[in-house]
């Protein structure tokens, strides 16, 4: 059996070979990377590497040779769309019989402009008949950080989103259920990957318990948000982007409950306060 993991020089990726490598042989584990420069770390470290980007469908082809089963770690947003149909178009060109990929959560309902490229992908991998699992994952710890390292610097906890709840986990917890469910079987079509519901109003609680910091915590509208922000250091697009995603959050696209991540896992989700310590380490 040989396995491709996308993505590979990135965070997730990193983090699920990590992981994979303790699952089946490094013999059996190729990794996708643009370039040989990117890649020499992973290839002194005795992977399989196959250089491609996913907007060379020729380029793919060759590297998914001889592929049984593919971790596809979606790409970023752009031309996302086309990008990823040659991912799959390839994958069925090589006759790879089974992709897990990367999503997002409740993809199908979720109202996010994020969700628009991962629900064509979806349809894309169904249409084509190749054996699957979407990974639904929900979000990152780590993609608060310029929230928190905010609050730490001003002693303010800035945010939009005052109702809406999170299903955060550690991105090293979602790139372990990305390798389990690779190298594993008998998963199901959809993975919801959901932590434990959250609140900012209680994801703050938990940061003044590991910080010992007392924050002002305050609920901005949309122009106060982006102010802080770039007033802390982040470029003013940034700064949007993350207001992206607090209309996001606030809007429910993920407040999702679902034992989907521990049941895939075997083992529970690190908890809120232990995950904010390994952050800030």
């Amino acid at each position: 059996m040989k396995y491709l993991v996308t993505g590979a020089t990135g965070g997730y990726g990193t983090y699920a070979l990590g992981f994979l490598k303790e699952l089946v042989p490094i013999s059996d584990i190729a990794v996708l990377a643009r370039t040989e420069e990117k890649a020499a770390p992973l290839k002194a470290a005795g992977f399989d590497v196959r250089l491609a980007d996913y907007s060379d469908l020729t380029a793919l082809e060759q590297a998914f040779t001889g592929i049984d089963r593919l971790l596809f770690v979606s790409g970023a947003p752009g031309n996302r769309q086309a990008e990823h149909q040659n991912v799959v178009d390839a994958a069925k060109s090589a006759g790879i019989s089974y992709i897990v990929y990367t999503s997002f959560p409740q993809a199908e309902t979720a109202t996010s402009d994020l969700a628009a490229d991962h629900i064509y992908t979806e349809k894309a991998i169904e249409k084509s008949g190749i054996s699957h699992t979407f990974l639904r994952n929900n979000w990152y710890f780590e993609n608060e950080m310029p929230i928190i390292a905010a609050a730490l610097s001003t002693g303010k906890f800035v945010y939009n989103a005052p109702t809406g709840k999170v299903g955060w986990a550690l991105k090293r917890e979602y790139a372990e259920a990305g390798a389990k469910v690779l190298a594993g079987a008998d998963f199901p079509e959809v993975l919801e990957l959901s932590g434990k519901t959250l609140t900012y109003a209680e994801l703050v609680q938990a940061l003044k318990s590991v910080s010992d910091k007392d924050f002002e915590v305050i609920v901005a509208d949309d122009k106060s948000f982006v102010s802080h922000l770039v007033e802390t250091g982040l470029p003013d697009f940034v700064a949007e982007l993350f207001l992206g995603f607090q209309k996001d959050i606030e809007a429910k696209d993920l407040d999702v409950e679902s034992k989907d991540f521990e049941k895939a896992l075997g083992h529970s989700l690190t908890e809120t306060t232990e995950a904010l310590k390994e952050l800030l380490a």
